[in-house]
């Protein structure tokens, strides 16, 4: 397709800027440093720009600036230990925001579940709900929906922060003074480890609802209304492990629902689905990978499903014909061919579509913002999130595919050090966490592939068996083989490298976190010959421990979901848990850990580290007592890199 976007490069005031390229190597540090901007949003009839970026401290400051002066309206930092989380427009002249606040001795800030509002000059603040409001519950609470032709008020869900099991409540709420009047109560649980999904038709209604049902093995519910005066009725229910359809927005129709379906597919399809015939019209399917919508809107709703998008071999996507909105797909193709390679959203948009936030990123590309007229077709860059990785020196990821042993496509990534033959390079071995659900994808950047190939190493990802995005086959093949054929999904991406001749098989270390430092110390224990070290950040090592400590035991539908993925006796998790196969070990064990991680406790760490120590096995540990499943201080980031390209220079590095 033909480029038709003019690109005009632009700088805006107080701080918003365009990042020149630099030559020199990136440090660790700039790695490490949190997005310099976070989100930027076009108020509902273009006459702002607000933008939430980070001052030199680290805190989160939201900037309000004229679009056509680029004079700064207001800048708003909240006190103490609090910050702004997230915000939109709810008029054109006021915001509403989320907040988080650090608590205890965590160092990343936790959601508060309060909704703050202000105007755009930063006065008539107001905390509306939380127990911090005017009426003082302990609730949290959400946005359902903006209500783009009611300026005065948003829909809100809440529910309480005592109950084990609350109920969702429903309310429209003014936004200036929080007063709230009640749009009814969905019939679904809030319960500890689920969350209820609520769908609204074009006018704002709540229409759908979809939960979790616990006490059924994790049942997926969908509930439906005709309106606010009649009642709750379920349309359909279907196990995690079938196929059905999972709504996710009401199109222009009033009875026709856009969801994401597998019930006649092994992949994900996008289809439409009549909530009152139960008639069901797949729009596109691709037979080896989910697909997602790609929605022209209206109002900041969506208004029509205008094509897909997919990454299979790389980010691609189809359009449909016949459509309402021609002009606005005509719009997004021509984004997605000024940007190849990299995933293109819109952020934001004024209500008549003629100005639009845009976000564009790629494994190879840091993500920035940009201002389009759709009018002039022309293309402004507002910010970049992360300028200083706008560098030449950025090592590229590529998508590569190899086959397992047992005839399964493996889709991976593959990070190769710039300006370096890719041969005969040492390897780190880095599997994804989850594991179920996730993927590794070329639509965003991973630092710690970054980092590592910098410093000369190849690094591959694997999106072994399991993992999510190619189909309910593909990840089911995974359950209760966290141990044996997801290792070898790894191992034989390594070997198909080596029989390349891109890296050299006897410099080879694996490094994961949370699943994947799992993966990393049973791909040592299952391959000892081949992993000459091992890194495990966060990691899971006893299988038994995740029914009995961390967050997901707590509920019964963290409980079903690890009696679904997990061996089913304890003698499966012991034979599948490198904590009880520590003898088959030959690689030396770096073991990082925070102490306030809650989905992994620190007790995962500890009993690894002492069953080596009774074994006088070599290892190496490092434990930030106020970080949690993962870290978030960039200085404990740089440290931790710092100690494993160490750790991995002693023992595949130049001088082996």
């Amino acid at each position: 397709m033909k480029k038709a976007l003019l690109l005009v490069t632009a700088m805006l005031t107080v701080g918003f800027s365009v990042h020149a390229n630099d030559t020199a190597p990136i440090s660790l540090q700039d790695y490490a440093r949190h997005a310099q901007f976070i989100d930027v949003k076009i108020s509902p009839q273009g006459k702002y720009l607000a933008a939430t970026s980070r001052n030199e401290e680290g805190g989160i400051r939201l900037t309000v600036l004229d679009i056509n002066s680029r004079a700064v309206l207001s800048a708003t930092e909240l006190r103490g230990n609090e910050s702004v989380n997230t915000f939109n427009w709810v008029s054109d002249d006021r915001l509403l925001m989320t907040m988080a606040r650090e608590v205890g001795a965590l160092d990343a800030p936790i959601p508060t579940g309060e909704l703050f509002a202000m105007d755009a000059n930063g006065s008539r603040r107001v905390i509306l709900t939380g127990p911090r409001s005017r009426d003082g519950e302990r609730v949290i609470s959400s946005v359902v929906d903006w209500l783009p032709d009611n300026p005065r008020e948003v829909l809100i869900s809440s529910y309480s922060m005592t109950s084990q099991e609350p109920w969702l409540d429903i309310y429209k709420m003014r936004v200036d003074s929080g007063r709230k009047r009640s749009e009814g109560r969905i019939p679904l649980r809030a319960r500890r480890g689920t969350s209820v999904q609520v769908i609204t038709d074009s006018g704002g209604e709540p229409r759908v609802a979809v939960g979790v049902d616990p006490e059924r093995n994790n049942q997926i519910i969908t509930m439906v209304r005709e309106g606010r005066s009649n009642n709750w009725s379920e349309l359909m229910r279907h196990n995690e492990n079938e196929g059905g359809f999972s709504p996710l927005a009401f199109t222009a129709s009033q009875n026709l629902l856009m969801g994401l379906s597998d019930r006649d597919s092994d992949t994900r399809a996008i289809s439409l689905l009549n909530i009152e015939t139960g008639e069901e019209e797949i729009l596109a399917v691709h037979p080896g990978t989910d697909l997602m919508p790609i929605f022209s809107i209206n109002k900041g709703r969506p208004y029509e499903v205008i094509g897909a998008a997919y990454e299979y071999e790389g980010i691609d996507a189809v359009f449909f014909d016949g459509l309402q909105d021609e002009s606005f797909s005509r719009v997004v193709q021509s984004l997605m061919a000024t940007f190849p390679g990299r995933s293109v959203g819109v952020n934001s948009a004024t209500h008549d579509n003629k100005q639009m936030i845009l976000t564009v990123s790629g494994a190879n590309h840091p993500r920035q913002f940009f201002l389009f007229d759709t009018e002039k077709t022309q293309l402004t860059e507002l910010a970049a999130a992360t300028p200083w990785l706008n560098n030449p020196s950025l090592p590229e990821t590529q998508t590569i595919v190899y086959k397992s042993r047992d005839g399964l496509d493996i889709h991976a990534l593959l990070t190769l050090p710039k300006g370096q033959t890719a041969e005969n390079l040492p390897l780190i071995m880095l599997p994804h966490g989850g594991p179920h659900g996730i993927r590794d994808s070329v639509t965003y950047m991973d630092p710690d592939a970054k980092v590592l190939a910098q410093n000369g190493y190849a690094v591959l990802q694997p999106n072994f068996r399991g993992s999510g995005g190619f189909g309910r086959e593909f990840l089911e093949a995974g359950y209760r083989n966290w141990g044996t054929t997801m290792i070898n999904d790894m191992t034989d991406g390594v070997l198909h490298l080596a029989e390349q001749g891109i890296i050299n098989k006897s410099r080879v270390c694996a490094y994961g976190a949370s699943y994947g430092g799992y993966a990393a110390l049973m791909s040592a224990v299952r391959e000892p010959d081949l992993y000459k070290c091992t890194v495990g950040f966060v990691g899971v090592y006893d299988l038994d421990l995740m029914f009995t400590d961390g967050d997901i035991p707590q509920g019964q539908a963290g409980v079903n979901f690890l009696n679904t993925v997990l061996p089913q006796d304890s003698a499966g998790r012991r034979a599948q848990s490198p904590l009880h196969n520590l003898d088959k070990l030959k690689a030396p064990v770096f073991i990082i850990h925070g102490g306030r991680d809650v989905r992994v406790p620190v007790v995962q760490a500890e009993r690894l580290r002492e069953a080596l120590e009774e074994r006088e096995h070599p290892y190496e540990w490092m434990l930030k007592e106020n970080e949690g499943h993962g870290f978030y201080k960039p200085e404990n980031n740089v440290e931790r890199w710092q100690k494993m390209l160490a750790f991995f220079n002693k023992h595949i590095g130049e001088a082996n």
